[in-house]
């Protein structure tokens, strides 16, 4: 095969005509003189039966010995089994690209087809599964804990060994819970990736093993009646904020999660039926919680400073924003309790323990703590079931609580089985 056939002179002195012409070089290497002037560098190669083009670049720009070279390479690439054109192709978008997540970058949107790309359709497409508030402690909890390892990297390109790496600061700390719930939604949106072709396998799937079990931690709660009842003057003699005393008052005598209470929306209360609705994100379902006659004055109280908000219990910043999640456990521990004592969580605790000794239906106790069958059918048939009986114990369960507190020696109603 002839190579080198000109010299660089030859190239320079070409002279435009009038059609484009092309001077060989040798090789498949050719230079276009156009009739306007330009010049450009051809490399013409056979490729599995088929002629194919490639531009090499603009003479003199792209100097005689580049273009050369260039040459070299793409008859290398054939001899390998390489198409030099798709080499091309494959530089040019991949040119486009770096150009196009640039932009993205700047604008502050994800590189594309990175983990934090997928993570945010992800993201979107369970959107409508889950609770505002819940969706958006996930996308936190994502973007906080796994991007900075995991976000501009290329989703196919991910390694367990890099997923392990996003999860082991909160291994070392012991946050075991926050680990498997990263781990899980970490899964999840390789799981989203290989069905929408981002991805061939989930390299999260084999990191499950390295997270340590996690033990199962009670949450403190007081019990004994004699405490129980220190515990109600103490938060008799609060000193806090007026919203805070309400919600504070409030636990005890609800025995809801702290998280439903503290976002108790008015729309939900009905004073006049003396009851609270509120969606249980957490099992899915509208719960009924009947509304004791020191439940309604609590509120009732209450009303006139935020019964024209969205939240009963509001935070005090005045962003529109609930009281925050903090506020009962900080009351707990400013009147000495410490969380190995007694939780916000630990009123649940305390009645379901109390309500089960004064002889209560378990089913309605469990109902009223809103732990709901999954089955709707049979959840709707249990609710008409226990209403009533809810009614009457709600009632019982404050008067036994003023009991305790004022110090009366308290002979509990039992319900009959």
């Amino acid at each position: 095969m002839a190579l080198k056939l000109n010299k660089d002179v030859v190239y320079r002195a070409a002279k435009p005509d009038t059609k484009d012409r092309m001077i060989n070089d040798g090789g498949g290497l050719y230079l276009l003189v156009k009739v306007n002037g330009s010049k450009w560098w051809h490399f013409i190669y056979t490729f599995q039966g088929k002629r194919k083009k490639v531009s090499l670049g603009v003479y003199p720009n792209v100097s005689l010995e580049t273009a050369r070279r260039k040459a070299e390479e793409a008859r290398e690439n054939i001899a390998n089994g390489i198409d030099p054109g798709e080499i091309r192709k494959v530089s040019r978008q991949t040119k486009q690209l770096d150009k196009l997540n640039e932009e993205r970058v700047s604008d502050g949107l994800p590189i594309l087809n990175s983990f934090a790309d997928v993570a945010r359709k992800w993201l979107d497409s369970i959107a409508h599964l889950t609770t505002a508030t819940t969706h958006i402690k996930k996308t936190s909890r994502i973007e906080r804990l796994a991007f900075p390892t995991l976000g501009d990297k290329a989703i196919n390109a991910i390694k367990s060994a890099e997923v392990l790496a996003a999860l082991k600061p909160l291994i070392d700390k012991g946050q075991l819970e926050t680990a498997h719930r990263l781990h899980a939604e970490i899964s999840a949106i390789f799981a989203y990736a290989v069905v929408h072709n981002y991805t061939e396998y989930d390299p999260a799937h084999p990191v499950a093993k390295q997270i340590p079990a996690q033990k199962v931690k009670h949450r403190a709660a007081i019990i004994d009646p004699k405490q129980v009842a220190q515990l109600l003057r103490d938060i008799s003699n609060y000193q806090g904020t007026f919203v805070v005393q309400s919600a504070f008052r409030l636990s005890p005598l609800l025995f809801q999660r702290p998280g439903e209470i503290r976002q108790m929306l008015w729309e939900d209360v009905d004073l006049t039926v003396r009851e609270w609705r509120p969606y249980i994100s957490k099992t899915d379902f509208h719960h009924i919680v009947p509304l004791s006659t020191q439940a309604v004055a609590i509120l009732e109280a209450i009303h006139p400073l935020t019964g024209n908000g969205q939240y009963v219990f509001p935070s005090s910043r005045g962003d529109g924003r609930p009281m925050s999640d903090n506020t009962i456990r900080t009351a707990l521990k400013s009147l000495g309790y410490d969380s190995d004592v007694m939780t916000a969580h630990g009123f649940r605790t305390t009645a379901s323990t109390l309500l089960n000794e004064q002889g209560w239906n378990p089913d309605a106790i469990e109902r009223q703590l809103a732990h709901a069958p999954r089955d709707q059918v049979r959840a709707a048939y249990n609710r008409a079931q226990y209403l009533d009986e809810h009614r009457r114990m709600m009632q019982s369960w404050a008067d036994y609580l003023d009991g305790l507190k004022s110090g009366a020696q308290v002979i509990p109603f039992r319900k009959l089985v």
